[in-house]
C-alpha cells in the first residue's frame, strides 16, 4: 500500500549500527527530521552515541535468529535499514511475517543477487564485463582452471556471508599451486570459484550506489571511486573519491535492472589496465560502507530510499561534488589518513559530536596499549 506524506511519522530503523555506515544512515535520516530507531546488539556500537538515535539494543542475529526476528517484529511498522548482510538476509527471508517497509526486493530477488556466480552470469547477459572465472568442482578442477588463467588469481565464495562471518575477508589471493589448493580446501562449503586477478591498484575500484524505485527507475545515483582500502588488495574502503563515470553508471544500471532488482546497492568495478574496461566485482544489495560520500555530494540514498517508501514520491537527486573525498581519517592501528578539503569524515561532524568522541578515545586507547 502506498502511504500519503502526512505518514512521515513512521520511524526508520536502522539495523548494525557498529560502524559508519550505520552512522551516516542515522545522520541522513535524522538531519531529515525523521525519528531514527539505531539497532544493535552490542552496547558499543558507534552508531549509539549519535544524538540522532533512540538506542534499541537487540539480541545477538548471530546467536539467536528467532529472538533477533521477534526484536524486529516488535518494532512494529519502520522503514529498515541493514547495513550488513546477515541482518538484512534474516529480515528478508522473514518480510512477509513483518510490518517493515524495506528498501529492497522480496527474498526470492535477493537470494539471486547474493550469488556470487549469478551475478557474473547476469552480468553476462546484460553485456556487462567481467573477470573470467571458473566453478571447479573439485581440487584437480581447480588447479586445471588456474593453469589456465594464470597466478596470482583469487579464489572467492559463490555464498559470501558465511565466508565473510569465518574468514574476515571476501577472498584469497593466491600465487601458488600450494596456496591455491589450501584456499580451496578451506572454501569448500562456500562453492568456492577461480578467478582471474584483474591488475590494478586500489584507486582502480570504482563504485556505483544507487536506489531504484519499485519500477525500476533510478531516483539516485552515485559514481566514485576507492583510493584505498584496508587491508590493501582486498579489505574495505578508507578513502573515496567522488567521480561521475557514465560506462560504469550504465553498466551498473544495465545489470540491476536484469536482475529485476529495486532498492538501495553498490555495484563495484575493477578498471581494468589491459584494455580499460570496467569489470564486474561484485553487487552489494544495500548500503555500503562509504555512501556517507553520496550523500555530502547531493545523492542521499537513505532519505531518498525513506521517501519512497512511505509514498512521498521524491525527485530524482543529480550527483554534484565531483572530486570530493570521504575518508576515515583516525582508525586503529593505522596512520591518520588527513585528505585536502573539502572531505567527509566517516566519524567527525560538527553536529554530532559525541561519536567522534567515542571514536577517538578509541584510536587514543590503540595507541597506548
Amino acid at each position: 500500500m502506498r502511504r500519503t506524506p502526512t505518514d512521515s511519522a513512521i520511524p526508520a530503523a536502522v539495523v548494525d549500527v557498529g560502524w559508519v555506515n550505520g552512522l551516516a544512515a542515522i545522520r541522513s535520516l535524522g538531519r531529515a527530521g525523521i525519528r531514527v530507531l539505531a539497532v544493535d546488539h552490542r552496547p558499543s556500537a558507534l552508531g549509539f552515541r549519535s544524538r540522532y538515535a533512540e538506542p534499541f539494543l537487540s539480541p545477538d542475529p548471530h546467536s539467536d535468529e528467532t529472538r533477533f526476528v521477534a526484536f524486529v517484529r516488535a518494532l512494529g511498522e519502520v522503514v529498515v535499514f541493514p547495513t550488513h548482510d546477515e541482518q538484512l538476509n534474516l529480515i528478508a527471508r522473514h518480510l512477509g511475517d513483518l510490518a517493515v517497509l524495506a528498501p529492497f526486493p522480496p527474498w526470492d530477488v535477493l537470494e539471486r543477487v547474493q550469488s556470487k556466480r549469478l551475478q557474473l552470469e547476469e552480468a553476462e547477459a546484460a553485456g556487462v564485463d567481467t573477470p573470467r572465472t571458473a566453478y571447479p568442482a573439485t581440487a584437480e578442477d581447480a588447479r586445471a582452471a588456474a593453469e589456465e588463467i594464470g597466478f596470482p588469481l583469487l579464489v572467492k565464495p559463490e555464498h559470501p556471508v558465511g565466508f565473510k562471518q569465518r574468514f574476515r575477508r571476501q577472498a584469497f589471493r593466491c600465487e601458488s599451486v600450494a596456496e591455491l589448493e589450501q584456499a580451496y580446501e578451506q572454501a569448500s562449503e562456500f562453492a568456492p570459484m577461480v578467478q582471474e586477478l584483474i591488475p590494478g591498484g586500489d584507486d582502480t575500484l570504482y563504485t556505483v550506489g544507487s536506489y531504484l524505485s519499485r519500477e525500476g527507475s533510478p531516483l539516485g545515483v552515485f559514481s566514485g571511486r576507492k583510493l584505498r582500502q584496508t587491508p590493501p588488495g582486498i579489505g574495505t574502503c578508507r578513502i573515496g573519491e567522488a567521480v561521475w563515470v557514465q560506462e560504469a553508471v550504465d553498466a551498473a544500471l544495465r545489470l540491476l535492472q536484469q536482475f529485476g532488482y529495486f532498492g538501495l546497492s553498490q555495484v563495484e568495478f575493477k578498471r581494468d589496465p589491459r584494455d580499460g574496461r570496467f569489470k564486474l566485482m561484485e553487487i552489494n544489495p544495500r548500503l555500503w560502507q562509504w555512501h556517507g560520500l553520496a550523500s555530502a555530494c547531493g545523492v542521499d540514498l537513505p532519505r531518498l530510499a525513506y521517501a519512497d517508501l512511505i509514498g512521498e514520491s521524491p525527485s530524482e537527486a543529480t550527483m554534484d561534488g565531483h572530486g570530493k573525498r570521504w575518508a576515515i581519517t583516525l582508525l586503529p592501528g593505522e596512520r591518520p589518513a588527513p585528505q585536502r578539503p573539502p572531505y567527509a569524515d566517516a566519524v567527525f561532524a560538527a553536529d554530532d559530536l559525541k561519536p567522534a568522541a567515542v571514536h577517538l578515545a578509541r584510536v587514543v586507547r590503540s595507541v597506548l596499549r
